[in-house]
């Protein structure tokens, strides 16, 4: 049975969504998963739906499709990318981004088909270079900030850390402040974050060890040399229980 790959359609027009949506659904073997109509919402629709592909306008009010492609290009699994756009004068910073392939509007029939073979490609193999490590879905959070949507992933997320109303979630990355709680953050993610203090919740990824200092407090120490962070009494049986099912020995 060959598998259908599921493709978002970012455009700010209606009716070029509309007329794309109508090609990609001509085409076996590929289904409209959602449509976006600015680089924001693309954003939020990629981590919600995880598409295997995106066709992306460029110009769109707010974030554009370069900014939006920009950022999606820092994630460790994006979808594949085809420009789908009016203007010429872009394919070179489209291949800054990985683009698969861009498109000239209108877009004929033929060569969205071909470019969506071309990206089922590439999806392969990735898959294949992915073959051995951890089977899980890359997950990503999707922020909305001053600068507009970010996208995080999960799997890079050191510590998440609420100070009066905001949370601020430290990544590989850096620091990025949501208006998200703690409790919604953990109930979501259960099996990436872990609460260690009210006011805490770490990447499970990141945790070496559990220590004690002299005077009875407790530590994790986190992987990679990135500091150690204060664990509450009530929570440190948590983290030792998480120690001794996830290390070896």
């Amino acid at each position: 049975m060959t598998d259908t790959r599921s493709v978002l359609i970012a455009d700010d027009e209606p009716l070029a969504r509309e007329r794309i949506r109508r090609l990609v659904e001509a085409v076996p073997g590929y289904r409209v998963c959602g449509e976006a109509a600015d680089g924001d919402s693309c954003l939020k629709q990629v981590a919600e739906l995880e598409p295997d592909i995106l066709l992306l306008d460029i110009r769109m009010p707010g974030m554009d499709g370069m900014e939006a492609a920009s950022r999606l290009s820092q994630l460790a699994n994006p979808p594949a990318l085809i420009f789908c756009t009016a203007y010429d004068h872009y394919a070179i910073q489209a291949f800054d981004v990985q683009a698969i392939a861009y498109l000239l509007k209108p877009v004929r029939k033929e060569a969205l088909a071909e470019a969506l073979a071309r990206a089922g490609r590439v999806n392969r193999v990735q898959l294949q270079a992915l073959n051995g490590q951890a089977a899980h879905s890359q997950e990503q959070l999707a922020v909305r900030t001053h600068r507009g949507t970010e996208l995080i992933d999960l799997s890079e997320i050191l510590y998440c850390e609420a100070d009066q109303k905001y949370v601020t979630i430290h990544h590989a990355r850096g620091e990025t402040v949501c208006d998200y709680t703690l409790k919604e953050l953990e109930n979501s993610y259960p099996s990436t974050l872990l609460r260690i203090h009210r006011n805490t919740l770490v990447g499970v990824r990141f945790i070496q060890a559990l220590r004690r200092t002299p005077d009875g407090h407790n530590l994790v120490a986190l992987r990679e040399g990135r500091g150690e962070l204060p664990v509450s009494r009530r929570h440190a049986s948590n983290v030792r229980q998480w120690l001794q099912e996830h290390q070896p020995g």
